[in-house]
């Protein structure tokens, strides 16, 4: 059967990404989800598993343009956007355009940010626009934001709020190679291969979108949407919670089980996308009281239960009956 245009750029970026990064395949998995589906990802982790190069990977491989920013205490929201300065030889204003006029951003270590840089993003993830003295510019299509954060370090940095955390569609880590995957970055480092020359630009903006249109025509049975529902509701019930899963939270819920259909060539989800969606998409949605106290992992421990508890539709149903 003839891959769709979903699977074929999940191939290909699959391919090329791992032929940089050893063993991350969910993760990419996850940043392709997350670019067909028009929203953003964060990666939480520490230094040194592969968060920029995996960033830089992945847009190399789509053949979309990529910027970085590095974070820090007095980065400006204009050093992002752009500002507006007086041409001498027009003898007019021109607007200078920032680095998140890019269809992937890298925003390196974001919780290095002041809070006000940080809110600035919120614009750009949601609207897909900037705004500067009361004029709007359109980003450039498609747009993500892959940003990274160091969860070890807390000297000069700015927690995310809630609400920015719920602009990021899927929260990730890279997490520790396995002692197999060490070798082999080992091996490619030290006795490296002769490449084949390819210059990586394999795809273009066009197949994303007829990729986008095809993950958004993916069906979801009624039963399954009572589910996922079911699943957010039940986050706002939790021991200690303060926050649970928002209405944005629980769209962005079926939207990535959508994509994981969509990844393996379906046009219908199953129960179980919806269950492998649940923890990247809605972990990081959770709020708790002292949550400062608490276990890092403790919303993951919460889903797990809530998966247990809630439901599941019978496996014999036709899911993909409309």
């Amino acid at each position: 059967m003839q891959p769709t245009t979903v699977q074929a750029i999940h191939q290909t970026v699959r391919e090329r990404v791992s032929r940089v990064i050893v063993g991350k395949e969910q993760v990419t998995d996850l940043a392709v989800i997350a670019l067909l589906c028009g929203g953003h990802m964060l990666i939480d982790d520490v230094p040194g598993t592969g968060k920029t190069v995996l960033a830089k990977t992945f847009a190399n491989a789509l053949s979309l343009t990529f910027k970085r920013v590095q974070c820090v205490p007095d980065l400006l929201p204009s050093d992002l956007f752009g500002v507006n300065f007086f041409d001498m030889k027009q003898s007019e204003f021109r607007f200078l355009r920032g680095p998140v006029f890019t269809n992937i951003l890298l925003a390196d270590e974001i919780n290095r940010a002041m809070p006000k840089t940080q809110s600035g993003l919120l614009e750009c993830m949601e609207e897909h626009q900037v705004t500067v003295e009361g004029v709007s510019y359109p980003l450039e299509e498609p747009f993500m934001v892959l940003a990274t954060q160091n969860p070890v370090e807390t000297k000069g940095t700015f927690d995310l709020p809630e609400a920015q955390l719920d602009r990021f569609l899927i929260k990730t880590s890279m997490g520790y190679p396995s002692h197999e995957e060490n070798v082999e970055i080992l091996s490619r480092k030290l006795c490296p291969t002769p490449t084949d020359g390819d210059d990586g630009k394999v795809l273009d903006a066009a197949l994303i979108g007829e990729a986008r249109r095809e993950l958004a025509a993916v069906y979801v049975h009624p039963d399954l949407l009572s589910y996922a529902a079911a699943i957010c509701e039940e986050t706002r019930n939790g021991k200690d919670v303060v926050l649970g899963a928002s209405p944005r939270a629980m769209i962005a819920l079926v939207r990535v089980a959508q994509g994981y259909a969509a990844l393996e060539g379906r046009d219908f989800v199953l129960p179980d996308d919806i269950k492998r969606a649940v923890r990247p998409v809605l972990a990081h949605r959770i709020l708790f009281h002292n949550s400062f106290f608490h276990r890092e992992n403790l919303g993951e421990e919460l889903l797990t239960s809530i998966l247990e508890q809630v439901p599941v539709p019978s496996e014999q149903m036709d899911f993909s009956r409309r």
